[in-house]
C-alpha cells in the first residue's frame, strides 16, 4: 500500500486551576488548515490528574475538527456531483 498524502496535526494545551483548554490544528495535503478547540473542567471533588483533562479537552478539539472535515468533504462532494450529500455526524 502506498501513502499518497499525510496530514500534520498539532495540539496545544493550557491548564489553569481546574480548567484545561486544547487547541488543535490539522494541515491537510492541499495546505488547508482546520482548527478545533475543546475544554475540560475538573470536578471539585476529583483529584488533580492533568493528563485526564488534556485527554478530554484534546478529544473535544479533535471532535470539532472531525465535524469540520466531514462538512468540508460533503461540500466538495456536492460541488463535484451537483447533488446534496448528508453527513452522518
Amino acid at each position: 500500500m502506498q501513502t499518497l498524502v499525510g496530514w500534520h496535526v498539532e495540539m496545544e494545551f493550557n491548564e489553569e486551576g481546574d480548567r484545561t483548554r486544547a487547541a488543535a490544528m490539522v494541515r491537510l495535503g492541499d495546505g488547508t488548515e482546520i482548527r478545533g478547540h475543546g475544554t475540560a473542567r475538573r470536578h471539585p471533588t476529583d483529584s488533580e490528574q492533568l493528563r485526564v483533562g488534556e485527554e478530554v479537552a484534546g478529544a473535544r478539539a479533535l471532535m470539532e475538527i472531525a465535524s469540520l472535515l466531514l462538512q468540508k468533504a460533503h461540500t466538495e462532494i456536492d460541488e463535484d456531483s451537483g447533488r446534496t450529500s448528508h453527513a452522518l455526524m
